[in-house]
């Protein structure tokens, strides 16, 4: 029997993005099973929820049978060994992106030396597109129609009180 291959895609995707979107739906195309998983102990100051953030990408992702949205705690490691995956999705953008992500993925394997990492670049449309940019870009009123899915346009949208 075939192996099944299941790749974790770890963030805090606060909020999350078309960029996200544009790897979580490649990477459907070429593995059996992608979980998306949010951060639940973000170290950063969050605009939503952990449960918003799933809530938003369970809606976001519906329509591709093969992936799966939900929270994890603790080391990454330990969340896909619980989830029998061997692979972690990481997206780089820019060097100053993979100098990090570099770093994260060899500390992955020295603490778990069969998981690997796969690095996808976004679409060169979203080559620019962060979670934190789209945030400041929303915070100082601007439109971000073209850079997140519609829950998330839409949740910002109750957040400013634009409902």
């Amino acid at each position: 029997m075939p192996k099944r291959h299941t790749i974790i895609y770890p963030g805090s995707f606060d909020p999350p993005t078309n960029g996200h979107l544009d790897l979580i739906e490649r990477a459907a195309a070429l593995f059996d099973e992608v979980i998306v998983a949010v951060l639940s102990h973000d170290r950063k100051d969050p605009l939503f929820t952990v449960a918003e953030r799933v809530e938003m990408l369970r809606t976001a992702t519906a329509n591709i049978a093969n992936v799966q949205a939900e929270s994890f705690e603790g080391l990454l490691v330990d969340y896909a060994r619980r989830k029998d995956a061997r692979l972690i999705l990481r997206g780089i953008r820019a060097v100053s992106d993979y100098e990090y992500e570099l770093q994260m993925a060899l500390m992955n394997r020295k603490l778990s030396p069969t998981l690997e990492t796969v690095f996808m670049l976004p679409a060169e449309a979203y080559s620019y597109v962060s979670s934190r940019l789209v945030k400041e870009v929303w915070g100082l009123g601007g439109d971000i129609h073209e850079l997140v899915p519609e829950i998330v346009e839409q949740r910002l949208a109750q957040k400013r009180g634009k409902v």
